[in-house]
């Protein structure tokens, strides 16, 4: 991004944020998700880093919350109330890490669920409850006195006469927040969006009274100054705190390094769901409080604790445009082209929608607020539009007349809602033909990813891909690409050598025979023994196989009746591609037996585990139904795990599942 760019983009986030940090610190009626308003804090702080010069002192990424109603009189802070940086994934958990470990030894870490609520302290003198006060911008807060002592879990005297001042978080419950909103219903009156806002606008309250209605609680979490009391690190501080009579969130772990603090995050994200109020995250602190200042602190945040933010199922984010790309079989994808956002841990800027009949029905225009999430845990895709924030003028959609790598008219399928270009000759599908053949799934050609192709097709070294079997004529001429290096060139000419050792199921797959997946290419070597056996193959022969319909025999057979797929195996088979299927004994352990993979498996790839139960005569399957027999679940597992619960499917570790292997 340009520098005049940036300046135009760096003013329109200004203003968005200064907006949205209103809406939610003075109005308690936010407008956007957590997870958007992260997404542009982190592009502002990018854009900030590149073009410092650029960057205003009142913005939003040096602020903490700098906005206060003015019906509530305010609070000078005698200590500093700060906010904490954030971080989403593991990768950034152990950067953080890392920083601290630059600096001092010896440390461990506290690892408290973050509850989302409205921060807050309170003061007591000789124990007894003297002033409270929200953050506000840090420095200046909210005198919410009179609204705290209506918060019944928050003592008004302590077990101990001391003087002292704690920080915690004010909250709504979940069934709370419900009941509240029965009532509202009836009363015709606008519900709370969610119990963040509850507890807010609760707190802010003219009226007391009703805040004592609300039936707020309180956990507390920071000790300030705790070294005047004996206290020496953040785990006795929550005894101490508890001692005297507050309430503390039992789930607090200390862990001795970030290996155990990132699977703690996993039991966490587990143990959130059941619970009975809301949390957006969990809060990871040094434990010992004399490190604090050799770690050090930023203008904004202190460098020895982080907030990391347990992934969106789902965020909202504003559709920029829609693309088309063309797939292998000549499908047209239209694609969403979004402000980027975090959904489960990683940057997403592209969604798929589907087809035309999926945007036509939700009505999803340029421009629009879009619902986003990732379908299958893996591959981001657009539910639908908020409405509310739609502006004026926005276009309806209108679907595409020709294909967008060669010009030529699309047609509509006329058993689905699908488009396709027809031409066999178009760059679009031939690339991504290619790209498939050299993916992992399919001959798994190590160094020939997705970029490398584009390079190497639009250059004219590979136009099909029996190509990719006589790079090694392109030697020089790759060595004088950029980012082609000596030693990659080799590692490259090396692993299309190895492809050719591959199994037959691979290279069926890799063909890209339409409707034949990866279970059916190993269904189909397990039957056939070369590619020679396959081309042969009757209609009936292949009806009769497992799970093999009209619709997949008929695309084998048209696939084997063209003259061009023909001479493109008998190129591959003259470079030396030409496998034959190795008769594998079959064990019948899992015979009849329906496996569904989900989560991160402790020392096996859920393709592993795919592997051992087809070999052991069992079968997976990508959902969850009642003709589940197991759900092999690992950590981070998620809505399929909850819907085997809901089922009452059988749920098994890997630990079970290697004793039932034995």
């Amino acid at each position: 991004m340009d520098k005049q760019t940036a300046i135009k983009r760096m003013e329109t986030l200004y203003q968005q944020l200064h907006t949205y940090n209103y809406q939610y610190y003075v109005l308690d009626q936010p407008t956007i998700e957590d997870a958007e308003y992260d997404s542009l804090i982190r592009e502002l702080e990018v854009l900030e880093k590149t073009y410092p010069d650029l960057a205003k002192k009142d913005s939003p990424t040096q602020k903490v919350g700098a906005y206060l109603k003015t019906d509530l009189s305010s609070i000078t802070h005698f200590h500093q109330m700060m906010s904490l940086g954030d971080v989403f994934n593991e990768e950034e958990l152990r950067d953080f890490d890392e920083k601290i470990k630059k600096v001092v030894e010896q440390y461990t870490y506290v690892v408290e669920l973050k509850i989302d609520g409205i921060a807050s302290t309170v003061h007591y003198t000789d124990g007894l409850f003297t002033l409270g006060a929200t953050r506000g911008n840090g420095l200046v807060g909210e005198n919410i006195t009179t609204n705290l002592l209506m918060v019944e879990s928050l003592p008004k005297i302590l077990t101990e006469p001391v003087t002292l001042e704690v920080r915690g978080e004010v909250y709504m419950k979940k069934s709370v927040l419900d009941h509240l909103n029965e009532v509202r219903l009836q009363e015709n009156l606008p519900l709370f969006a969610n119990c963040r806002n509850a507890a807010g606008g609760s707190l802010r309250q003219l009226d007391a009274n009703i805040t004592k209605e609300r039936k707020l609680d309180q956990f507390a979490y920071t000790l300030v100054h705790p070294e005047q009391y004996g206290i020496h690190t953040q785990i006795e501080a929550l005894a101490y705190l508890q001692r005297l009579g507050f309430s503390v969130n039992p789930y607090h772990v200390h862990c001795q390094d970030m290996e155990e603090v990132i699977q703690t995050i996993a039991q966490f994200d587990t143990l959130r769901k059941t619970l009975d109020y809301a949390t957006d995250g969990i809060v990871i602190k040094v434990n010992e409080f004399d490190l604090y200042d050799t770690i050090g602190y930023t203008v904004k945040v202190p460098k020895w604790a982080i907030a990391y933010k347990f992934p969106a199922e789902i965020v909202t984010t504003r559709l920029q445009d829609i693309i088309f790309t063309v797939g292998r079989t000549g499908k047209i994808i239209p694609n969403a082209v979004l402000d980027p956002v975090y959904i489960a841990g990683t940057m997403v800027a592209r969604a798929t929608l589907n087809n035309e009949d999926f945007i036509v029905s939700r009505d999803i225009r340029v421009g629009d607020y879009v619902r986003v999430r990732k379908a299958g845990e893996i591959i981001p895709e657009v539910i639908d539009v908020d409405l509310s924030r739609r502006q004026a003028g926005l276009q309806p959609f209108e679907m595409l007349k020709y294909c967008p790598k060669c010009g030529s008219l699309i047609e509509k399928s006329k058993t689905d809602a699908l488009h396709f270009c027809k031409n066999p000759e178009c760059g679009g599908r031939i690339l991504e033909g290619i790209i498939h053949f050299a993916s992992r799934a399919a001959m798994d050609i190590e160094g020939l990813g997705d970029k490398q192709i584009e390079q190497l097709y639009a250059l004219g070294y590979i136009n099909d891909i029996a190509d990719i079997y006589t790079l090694h004529t392109y030697e020089q001429e790759l060595l004088a690409l950029d980012r082609f290096g000596k030693k990659k060139v080799e590692n490259l000419l090396n692993a299309i050598e190895d492809s050719k050792k591959n199994s037959l199921d691979q290279l069926i797959f890799g063909l890209g025979i339409r409707f034949v997946g990866a279970k059916a290419s190993k269904a189909l070597a397990k039957y056939y023994h070369t590619i020679d056996e396959l081309q042969q193959a009757t209609k009936e022969e292949l009806l009769a196989l497992y799970d093999f319909g009209e619709v997949m025999a008929q695309s084998i057979i048209d696939y084997f009746q063209d003259e061009k797929h023909l001479a493109l195996i008998e190129r591959l088979k003259l470079y030396g591609v030409n496998p034959i299927s190795q008769t594998v004994e079959i064990r019948s352990i899992f015979s009849g037996k329906t496996f569904v993979l989900t989560g991160t498996l402790p020392t096996m790839t859920r393709d592993e585990a795919a592997k051992m139960i087809e070999d052991n005569g069992g079968k997976t399957s990508s959902s969850v139904s009642k003709k589940t027999s197991y759900v092999l679940a690992g950590e981070a597992a998620g809505s399929k795990l909850t819907k085997a619960k809901e089922l009452g499917v059988a749920i098994i570790t890997e630990e079970e599942f290697k004793e039932m292997l034995k």
